[in-house]
């Protein structure tokens, strides 16, 4: 099962297996590189830890806890979280400030504890196989475990079609879950305990103290000073990957002004200059004297590297920049071993054009819903939907309020987060599967969190929402992709303290008018050029249309329409030959919905090739509790 996991850790590998338990670790060496061996026992060697991430406050905690009578044996920030554990329980991770997840098996009592840090940054799956409780940083370990079979859930099938990735903490096997963000697991012979310790706060619970914009500018901007000068906390080299927008170039920015040597900077671009931000990377990097690299993403890298980056994911990928994100991954690796990054600004700061949009779209239709009468109403959506779907027009009023009620599920939901609308999504599923998956509303799941934010403010249901959702397959894609390379990657902008002040910010200094990221624009001037700070965010743009249409089709063509997928019966394969003509002969742009028809193929083949290995150890020894981590500490 470790082993399975080899990229997560390759310099170091471990296994402790003693009565009920067993624990498996592969470890990138960062912090102690010589003594952080794991698994790690406590003194009496009554209490184990196997542990994935990294705690930045480590050292801070362990002075108290040495004043309480703990004996260290390490440097390593694995030995704080076990000494914290003996002397707080399980509360313990309420004072980690970091990312991570971690198991430790506590003998004398019989139990084991896992924690997965606030926003999930760091990932962590189980299995309940009758009676032995399987975990793992990755799906593959706990199939390699051989007690459970990988069996699809034809139940969310529509949800990961239409949005990429599943709310909640389910996954697409049947069987294997997630351990929610900020929650905790606590199992002994009698319980099976989940606990929520930390969630986003709601608007009006932070406190602004009624100070100025300009005071809340100036703290923003020493949190996420404080922020990245914890996450330079390294005993290797260390870099960061520069988009050139301005979440990546602020952290690079406040690097600059706490490492003494020159900064390694990375950025990947297109073949097609128009998708291309590397001119905006090279412009930072110049005005912040990096030591900048660069990598080239083609069509071809697309195809080669795509199968295997699946199984990296263990599911279908959600966006096409998970390869490039893999690629500039992979050279950042010749150099380092750990990246910060700027990813979580746009949902804690209102970044995404989408919410303007929708708050737009919200208020305009209640004007439009009390002018207009509910029969006209009706004839101009009818006269909308009757437009050709290849029709361009049809496709921007299908986001506005004359095509759809004034709600967030639609206005928001459907139209920004989802790939496939309704009657969309039924024409590519074989009629007996449109009509298995009639009943309900793909969203159902995701939908839960609106209710997370506060009902009466639309920007912060929104924010809440993606947080909870959004977000977090954005840090499975960041974790899985720089991990297939062996490099860590670490996320300044998600410190739980920093996101709490911003919760608390007044909407004003988030989104105004059309412009997001209000606060942080303020807090970059003078630190960064003003082209980077007034740019339009373009985020990690794949030219994937155009390459659908010339050098991918042959492709699509080989894996959309492939026998197999007419016997499986969960496809129309005669509109997915559609869709795949129309759009190489430029009568639509179909490239969003085919990416994900292809990723869903491409996944079930690798699920399909799957290995079955079965567990040797005699019935009466195997192990109740079986941890597999892939570490990075």
């Amino acid at each position: 099962m470790a082993d399975t996991m080899a990229h997560r850790g390759p310099d170091d590998r471990g296994i402790y297996c003693h009565g009920p338990v067993g624990l498996g670790h592969r470890r990138l060496s960062i912090i102690d590189v010589a003594g952080g061996h794991q698994p790690l026992a406590n003194e009496g060697g009554t209490c184990w830890v196997v542990y994935n991430g990294e705690v930045y406050n480590h050292r801070d905690l362990r002075r108290d806890l040495e004043c309480r009578g703990h004996v260290y044996r390490t440097n390593s920030d694995s030995e704080t979280i076990l000494h914290a554990y003996e002397e707080y329980g399980p509360q313990c991770v309420e004072r980690f400030r970091g990312m991570f997840a971690f198991a430790i098996w506590d003998e004398p009592r019989g139990r084991l504890f896992m924690a997965r840090d606030r926003f999930g940054v760091k990932p962590l799956y189980y299995a309940d196989c009758d009676g032995s409780l399987i975990l793992g940083s990755e799906i593959k370990a706990l199939l390699a475990s051989g007690e459970i079979e990988p069996q699809m859930r034809r139940d969310r099938v529509v949800e990961q079609l239409a949005l990429g990735y599943l709310a909640g903490d389910d996954t697409l096997l049947a069987g294997i879950r997630k351990l929610p963000a900020g929650h905790t697991l606590l199992v002994d012979r009698d319980r099976f305990e989940l606990r929520r310790y930390w969630d986003f706060p709601a608007p009006g619970q932070g406190d602004s103290g009624g100070r100025s914009d300009r005071e809340l500018c100036d703290s923003f901007r020493e949190l996420l000073e404080q922020s990245v000068r914890m996450r330079l906390m390294s005993d290797v080299p260390l870099g960061a990957f520069l988009s050139g927008g301005l979440d990546s170039s602020a952290v690079v920015a406040f690097m600059a002004r706490e490492m003494p040597e020159r900064i390694k900077t990375f950025s990947v671009g297109y073949d097609d200059p128009r998708a291309s931000e590397l001119s905006y990377a090279r412009a930072v990097a110049q005005h912040l004297d990096t030591d900048h690299r660069e990598v080239i993403m083609t069509a071809a890298d697309l195809r080669q590297e795509l199968a295997r980056l699946i199984w990296h994911e263990d599911k279908p990928i959600a966006f096409p920049s998970s390869v490039a994100l893999y690629l500039v991954a992979r050279l950042a690796r010749e150099q380092v071993k750990v990246v910060l990054t700027g990813e979580g600004s746009d949902e804690l700061l209102a970044g995404y054009d989408r919410y303007a949009i929708t708050a737009w779209n919200m208020r305009l239709a209640r004007l439009y819903e009390r002018a207009v009468p509910p029969a006209a109403r009706a004839m101009i959506r009818e006269a909308v939907a009757r437009r050709p779907d290849t029709d361009p027009i049809k496709r921007k009023l299908e986001r506005t309020f004359l095509a759809v009620p004034a709600n967030l599920e639609l206005l928001y939901v459907a139209n920004f987060l989802s790939f496939f609308h309704g009657r969309s999504l039924r024409a590519v599923l074989h009629p007996d599967a449109a009509a298995e998956f009639a009943a309900g509303s793909p969203y159902r799941a995701t939908l839960e969190y609106l209710g997370g934010g506060n009902g009466r403010d639309v920007l912060a249901a929104m924010q809440y929402l993606d947080i909870k959702t959004y977000l977090e397959e954005l840090l499975m894609k960041q974790d899985r992709m720089s991990m297939a390379a062996s490099v860590e990657s670490r996320v300044p902008f998600l410190d739980h303290h920093l996101a709490e002040f911003a919760a608390g910010l007044p909407g004003s200094l988030k989104l105004r008018g059309l412009g997001g990221k209000r606060i942080l624009k303020r807090a970059m001037r003078g630190v960064l050029p003003q082209q980077i700070i007034k740019r339009r965010k373009m985020g990690f743009p794949v030219p994937l249309a155009r390459w659908l249409r010339y050098e991918l089709a042959p492709w699509y063509r080989e894996v959309l329409l492939d026998e197999s997928v007419r016997r499986e019966g969960l496809f129309n394969v005669p509109r997915l030959e559609t869709m795949l003509q129309e759009h190489v002969e430029g009568r639509a742009d179909w490239s969003d919905q085919l990416w994900r028809l292809l990723n869903f193929q491409l996944w079930r083949r690798t699920l399909r090739a799957a290995p079955r290995p079965m567990l040797q150890t005699a019935a009466a020894h195997t192990p109740r509790f079986i941890w597999t981590q892939g570490d990075n500490t």
